[in-house]
């Protein structure tokens, strides 16, 4: 809906920790599978005022319902890792949805809906956003940081020397190398090093390092071209290595803060940071070995982990594990502009645990100012098809 965790921080270390998710669709090269993960036990759910109470405004539930019967189609068909429902517990509200008047969305939610509380409802929110940067699609005079795609020899398998009863899951992300033996992927330091360079896998050009590493860490964005023209790229996959938050770092070396020579603990800081300080910039980027590939979606998108369009203002990433992707979530935080209702339709590698979430905020100069010092506490509800509530309490 609207535009690492640090309890006193703005956005930008939330969002310096905010991963994109793995498992979106990718183009150019065979599906990588994403990790499996044991689902956490189901935390204790209570039952919420009645969604009348909620008083949801007209504006804010009409963003909603659209978002919802996007979302509809994978509500109906996908295994929810939450457990708390099944696809058929959508049906009833989706098959409404689909003809329900956008003027009278308020009504939707009301009639077909409940609340849960998970947990005690205590929730910590962040921002996320479409960042717009300057690029070319060809290497131009300025435009020299290479945006890649997918390469083809980025694969998951077992290494040789993993016994065969610690082969869980889906093995990890690596290549092959020369001798034919699987090792991690080339991590950040390489790829700038010219790792992947001369084998035709860039998709553009970008003007500014620091840019494209922000883009890497929301997970889709607009290139300005040269031309005025816009190319919208989203997340394709990414190089298997671990992130590490750059503004961790930086808080814990004492380069974040109100004091002299510190720097504000927003996007917007550290970015000013890395411009002040190139050198120094270059090796603390260096330090999160984590690298984003993207394809080229035309106009289409920015997609979330559904596969569907996220938009401004209604939609929000959230942890599976604790809410199933396409509910309807009710905020009431300490930032009155990300109260009100968001459907969960995304995921990041950073939004983890229960009523974690990151809002999201669109593209644009205050979509950017909005998401970069999005930070807030409150409380979060669940929205539930009728009659779900009920069997979760008989568990």
């Amino acid at each position: 809906m609207r535009t690492v965790l640090a309890l006193a921080m703005t956005l930008a270390l939330a969002a310096c920790g905010r991963l994109v998710p793995e498992g979106r669709p990718q183009t150019g090269a065979p599906p990588l599978p994403a990790p499996t993960a044991t689902p956490a036990p189901l935390p204790a759910i209570s039952a919420g005022p009645p969604v009348a109470a909620l008083r949801l405004g007209a504006e804010d539930a009409r963003g909603a319902l659209a978002s919802f019967v996007e979302s509809c189609p994978q509500l109906l068909v996908r295994t929810d890792a939450s457990k708390m429902t099944v696809p058929g517990d959508w049906r009833p509200a989706c098959e409404a949805a689909a003809s329900w008047p956008a003027t009278d969305a308020v009504r939707f939610f009301e009639t077909r809906f409940e609340t849960a509380r998970v947990g005690d409802g205590r929730t910590f929110i962040t921002g996320y956003f479409e960042p717009e940067i300057a690029a070319s699609r060809v290497r131009a005079p300025g435009y020299d940081v290479p945006i890649y795609r997918l390469p083809p020899d980025l694969v998951r398998a077992w290494p040789a020397d993993t016994p065969q009863d610690q082969r869980i899951g889906n093995p990890p992300l690596g290549r092959y190398d020369e001798s034919g033996a699987f090792v991690p992927y080339y991590d950040r330091a390489a790829i700038e090093d010219g790792a992947l360079a001369g084998k035709g896998l860039e998709i553009a050009w970008a003007a500014d390092a620091a840019e494209v590493f922000f883009l890497q860490v929301q997970g889709s964005g607009l290139l300005r071209l040269p031309d005025g023209g816009l190319m919208r790229i989203g997340y394709a996959g990414q190089n298997g290595r671990g992130y590490v938050g750059i503004g961790g770092l930086m808080r814990e070396r004492g380069l974040i803060g109100d004091g002299p020579g510190q720097y504000p603990g927003s996007m917007q800081g550290i970015l000013r940071y890395i411009h002040e300080n190139p050198e120094a910039g270059r090796v603390l980027m260096r330090e999160n070995p984590s690298w984003v590939f993207f394809k080229d979606n035309g106009q289409n998108g920015p997609f979330g982990a559904l596969n569907v369009t996220v938009r401004a203002g209604s939609s929000v990433a959230a942890d599976p594990n604790f809410v199933p992707l396409g509910a309807p979530i009710w905020l009431d935080v300490d930032r009155g502009e990300a109260d009100g209702l968001w459907i969960a339709q995304d995921t990041g590698g950073a939004i983890k645990g229960i009523n974690r979430f990151d809002t999201f905020w669109g593209n644009g100069p205050q979509a950017r100012e909005i998401a970069g010092g999005m930070s807030g506490r409150g409380e979060a509800l669940v929205l539930l098809p009728k009659g779900v509530l009920a069997r979760l309490l008989e568990r």
